[in-house]
């Protein structure tokens, strides 16, 4: 394997899609570090591990000798960008955008190396620009290409507003890979009609055409729906060590390796053993630990990763659950499932009457703490082991 090709396996490692790889194998061909570029609009103070995603390419591109340009878009957060909502994002203030980005700034070095990474804010550039440049700039487009988007044109057949302003989202997003001289940006698939932008308008100014790569939006712990604070179904890099290490091992076995993939620094060496191993007979659960422990380390340090194993283990070896522990896949209304029919469901126990009177006794648990509600509801997305009696457990995933 040539050096260009070992950067490409690990630059594809989890994307989605890489345009255009050719040109890619040129510029990496030349031995430059090149320019790589991911903008983020602080929109809002806190992230999750769906947001690293991005950040987490940035570090490999790091890794292998690259220039990371972290650009905050301070001035694009004032415009408001749509991408996958069907009606106009509500513009920040300048005062609120400034205070989130301080807080992004904060939590990305905990994954960038600060050394080698150089943080940008395109308000630099773009408050320079006069009215007659915004114009010009207006004018390197139509309104044809703007409905191309598929945002802009669900809205337009829809006959829902798009504000004017928000036309200009796209074109400063692309310009700022001009102000930038990119030679390669990120971002997420919603976000391909930005990036394809920033091609064009490169050419446009006479430079070289920027390569694009998109990696996909995170599933959260339900495995199916995008990792969404909204949902609950998020891990957030502030929460603390116990939380996340406790989300992470409740994922299931299958959507391990997505998260791995996607948010692991281990080799693709490791992340290929690993496969073979559990194919040979290896328990999951000790890759689960090891990714649990990284994820951890990362936001809290080793120290808070090895006492949250410990906290975690100390919680649930007393109960001794099984290494088989069984899977269980329950279907529930919007308003969730009652407990009481997620036991019988699950086979915990023979009947709805022996669940409650199980419940009454303090013979339930999930996730290793004492349940006796017998009101509770479980909602679409939950992921939990639950525990009746000693000797009877399931991992029941509602959806």
């Amino acid at each position: 394997m040539t050096a260009v090709d070992h950067q490409i396996e690990i630059i594809r490692r989890g994307c989605d899609e890489l345009l255009i790889e050719s040109e890619l194998r040129q510029k990496l061909a030349a031995g430059k570090p090149l320019r790589v570029k991911a903008g983020f609009d602080p929109t809002a103070p806190d992230l999750h591990i769906g947001h690293t995603v991005l950040i987490n390419k940035l570090r490999q591109f790091q890794e292998l000798g690259h220039h990371v340009l972290f650009l905050i878009g301070d001035f694009t957060g004032m415009i408001g960008d749509p991408t996958g909502k069907n009606a106009t994002r509500p513009p920040l203030t300048r005062e609120a955008v400034a205070a989130n980005a301080q807080t992004y700034t904060e939590q990305v070095f905990k994954i960038l190396d600060r050394s080698r990474t150089e943080v940008v804010f395109n308000s630099t550039w773009m408050d320079k620009m006069s009215s007659a440049d915004m114009i010009k700039l207006a004018a390197s487009h139509t309104v044809a290409r703007m409905l191309e988007r598929d945002d802009f044109s669900k809205r337009y057949r829809g006959n829902q507003p798009i504000a004017i302003h928000e036309f200009l989202y796209p074109l400063v997003q692309g310009y700022d890979s001009v102000a930038l001289k990119a030679d390669i940006e990120l971002g997420g698939t919603d976000q391909k009609f930005n990036l394809l932008m920033g091609r064009e308008l490169q050419k446009h100014y006479g430079q070289p055409a920027q390569c694009i790569l998109t990696m996909p939006l995170l599933e959260g712990l339900d495995g199916v729906n995008k990792m969404s604070k909204s949902l609950g179904n998020y891990v957030g890099i502030q929460e603390a060590p116990n939380e996340i290490f406790g989300k992470l091992m409740s994922v299931s076995d299958e959507l391990m390796w997505r998260y791995i993939e996607l948010l692991s620094f281990e080799s693709l060496e490791t992340m290929r053993q690993w496969k073979a191993d559990v194919a040979g007979g290896r328990n999951p659960r000790d890759i689960k630990v090891a990714f649990a422990q990284e994820i951890v380390a990362r936001f809290h340090g080793a120290a808070a990763a090895q006492q949250a194993l410990a906290d975690f283990e100390a919680r649930f070896s007393r109960d001794e659950i099984p290494a088989d522990l069984p899977e269980v896949q329950l279907k529930a209304e919007a308003d969730g499932l009652a407990i009481a029919a997620v036991l019988k469901q699950a086979g915990l126990t023979p009947s709805t009457s022996d669940a409650l009177r199980m419940l009454a006794q303090g013979g339930v648990k999930m996730d290793g703490e004492k349940i006796g509600d017998k009101s509770l509801k479980l909602a679409p997305g939950t992921n939990v082991v639950l525990q009746v009696g000693k000797r009877k457990f399931a991992r029941v995933v509602i959806s």
